[in-house]
């Protein structure tokens, strides 16, 4: 048996397959999913969802939504996606590390929310670089 997984943005489907096995990064920490697994509803953060067919993992990065998962089908709503196929994980590091920097300079709230949803987007992307 598997597992049907959708990615859907509001532009596109960008991910429509089988699998055997897939980790979603939800609000309240790492959700894995295999065949029959109970049916649910979940938020997703910015993170790592992270799919794995014929035992190859593929990671994308998230950029926030929902997911459903119902009799096998698993169908992951969201804002955006970065698709992460192969980079330079030294250049997202340092990348990384500005944003760091930028968050502990934000002085206003609008700029404290962007540099802290910035910041999640690329550790999600080392993160995701790491498992490639």
């Amino acid at each position: 048996m598997s597992l049907t997984i959708r990615v859907i943005t509001p532009d596109k489907i960008v991910w429509n397959t089988t699998a055997e096995e897939a980790i979603l990064p939800s609000t309240t920490g790492q959700l894995g999913i295999l065949t029959s697994h109970a049916s649910l509803i979940t938020a997703l953060e910015i993170g790592v969802l992270r799919i794995r067919v014929d035992n190859n993992w593929t990671p994308m990065v998230l950029l926030g939504g929902f997911a459903e998962v119902e009799n096998d089908e698993v169908t992951v709503l969201v804002n955006g996606v970065e698709e992460i196929k192969e980079g330079d994980i030294n250049a997202a590091r340092a990348e990384l590390e500005k944003a760091s920097l930028i968050l502990e300079n934000a002085k206003t709230d609008r700029e404290k929310i962007d540099a802290s949803q910035n910041l999640k987007r690329i550790s999600a992307r080392v993160q995701a670089l790491t498992f490639l």
